[in-house]
């Protein structure tokens, strides 16, 4: 065998232990998030009436968790790149385990949104924070299916969310404790777990992993440096240079877009489909399909992506696909199998966008300017998470149906996908390490 080919092999030995070893645990650990995200709209279906809380309180109360967290976002991702993401990620996981349990508490709308907020606070780093450390261990070529895979806690975890939540809700009453405050008090324990482990389990750098060999640490290690030297990642602009490079905010506006459209949903699914007709002992499992199609979907279209060496073409290919299932279950949401579809078409659109959009970020900068730079691109983008649940509340409020809401959400997905390849196109959108004139 070759020295190239022999060095290869040894780096695909490395990044399939790479991929069994670190994917596996950040995965868990993002499903416990989204385990929360995703069951505050359960919580609203017994939490609402029973607190008197109209649908703009709520939108209102769902979107606010954006606000803490794009605050305190980059200094959070400052915070990781200063400590090591091991322990930074499990003293995020431990608070807003802590903070999700209090939720449990609220009685008033002014309770609610300081809770939500300072989940947000509590959050904040956390998704940034892995994008950057995976960064530092896998090279950008093969990066979007680990990402991929990484992200598919988010349909997962909504999927699960579904059945576990309505079982939960079904103890209302059990020692005198409505069941929207069993379900605060039982999905964060997960996350307490994961979080007490995460030190233990994370090692820093491929250098200090006891699983790889030493021939692997340092094909690895090589690789990821030679890529970083290529793409000018060794280069130390500042923090502030950084984020506001034409680059970075392009990024950040490009993923509002796609962040309005996914937690539009995320966060009134389950009362979107109840209105549609879909009965509360089958709401569960129906929210589940959406998101098990969509987890499957993700990772089929960024492998197709990595396999083609293409990025901008297939994650706008992703966003026409959300944009129109939103846009369908928009206009037939009063009927409960197009509904169902649609959405589902809707959800795996949106979500394929996201594994391939951060290839991007990641490729552009080291050091505290590249923790800083992804992380400012995570908080302007999850300003869309705030945008879109409002924008929900005050259109189902105004007009007693989702079908204004859903539209919002279907051109903010559609916006994402048209202006990434407008940045493309005037070389403003930074290209990934692996990327060539490869055909789509």
């Amino acid at each position: 065998m070759h020295t190239s080919e022999a060095s290869q092999a040894v780096q695909a030995s490395a990044l399939r232990k790479v991929g069994l070893r670190l994917i596996p645990f950040l995965w868990l650990m993002y499903v416990g998030a989204f385990l929360e995200r995703a069951s505050v709209g359960f919580a609203a279906l017994q939490m609402n009436s029973e607190l008197g809380f109209s649908a703009s309180v709520y939108g209102l109360g769902a979107g606010i968790f954006f606000l803490g967290y794009c605050l305190f976002e980059v200094p959070s991702n400052l915070a990781l790149h200063r400590v090591g993401a091991p322990r930074w990620l499990a003293r995020i996981m431990l608070t807003w385990a802590i903070v999700a349990g209090a939720m449990a508490l609220v009685r008033a709308p002014g309770w609610f949104y300081t809770l939500r907020f300072l989940l947000g606070v509590a959050e904040a780093g956390f998704f940034p924070g892995v994008i950057y450390f995976l960064s530092y261990w896998v090279p950008a070529a093969q990066r979007a299916r680990l990402v991929a895979t990484f992200m598919t806690a988010v349909p997962t975890a909504t999927a699960v969310a579904g059945p576990a939540s309505t079982a939960i809700l079904s103890l209302d009453g059990v020692w005198g404790i409505s069941g929207w405050q069993w379900l605060y008090v039982v999905e964060p324990l997960p996350s307490l777990a994961l979080g007490l482990a995460a030190v233990a389990c994370l090692p820093a750098t491929p250098a200090v992993a006891t699983w790889l060999s030493t021939e692997e640490k340092s094909q690895l290690t090589d690789a990821l440096e030679a890529e970083r030297s290529g793409s000018g990642r060794n280069r130390a602009p500042s923090v502030f240079r950084s984020l506001t490079s034409p680059p970075v905010l392009g990024l950040s506006l490009c993923y509002f877009g796609v962040e309005i459209g996914l937690y539009a949903v995320i966060f009134w699914i389950p009362q979107i489909f109840s209105q549609a007709g879909i009965r509360t002992g089958l709401l569960g499992w129906a929210v589940a399909i959406p998101y098990a199609c969509a987890a499957a979907g993700m990772v089929w279209w960024s492998r197709h992506s990595d396999q083609r060496g293409e990025r901008d073409l297939h994650l706008l290919t992703a966003a026409v696909a959300g944009f129109i299932g939103l846009a369908i279950s928009a206009l037939f949401a009063d009927s409960p199998a197009i509904s169902l579809a649609a959405i589902t078409l809707g959800a795996t659109g949106t979500l394929a966008v996201l594994p391939i959009f951060w290839t991007r970020p990641a490729t552009m900068l080291g050091g505290a300017a590249g923790a800083g730079a992804i992380a400012l691109i995570n908080a302007v983008g999850n300003i869309g998470g705030f945008v879109g649940p409002y924008m929900m509340g005050l259109l189902k409020e105004r007009t007693g149906g989702f079908t204004g809401g859903l539209l919002v959400a279907a051109c903010g997905v559609l916006l994402t996908g048209i202006f990434t390849m407008l940045l493309s196109r005037r070389r403003l959108m930074p290209r990934d390490a692996m990327e060539s004139s490869h055909e789509f």
